[in-house]
């Protein structure tokens, strides 16, 4: 699953997609709206490619865990972030049982499926994306 260019801003909800780079800025543009707007060096910036969930064993990309969630709900949305903390705990353990229940917080939870039905809703998360994406594999292996 490619999440790169996708990005989290916090203090602002939803996704955004890196448009563009200015001098000392970034031009974002919201996935939801898309509508852009410059993006500083103050504002606190999370690649999603970057960001990993804590589990027992080593820590997995947040790029796996999706992929893991959408072979479970048929890549199609998943349960809504307002659900109560304890059913979205139960599906998280469906797909990654090992995770580390002190270490991920509720909050983290949240967003985790608040981001999944977000990518899901704007075809970043697809069936047919991760088929070209596993061929690209494959010829590379070649």
């Amino acid at each position: 699953m490619n999440l790169k260019g996708i990005i989290s801003i916090a203090g602002k909800p939803g996704l955004f997609k890196v448009a563009a780079q200015g001098r000392n800025n970034i031009i974002v543009q919201s996935l939801e709206t898309s509508k852009k707007f410059p993006a500083f060096a103050t504002d606190k910036i999370s690649a999603l490619e970057d960001i990993c969930i804590y589990t027992y064993e080593e820590d997995v990309p947040l790029a796996e865990v999706y992929s893991k969630l959408a072979e479970i709900a048929n890549f199609e949305k998943s349960l809504s972030h307002k659900e109560k903390p304890e059913s979205l705990r139960a599906e998280l353990e469906k797909f990654l049982p090992d995770y580390d229940q002190d270490r991920v917080y509720d909050t983290d939870i949240k967003k985790l499926f608040q981001w999944y039905n977000i990518l899901v809703e704007h075809g970043i998360v697809s069936k047919e994306n991760e088929k070209q994406e596993s061929e690209v594999a494959q010829s590379e292996e070649e």
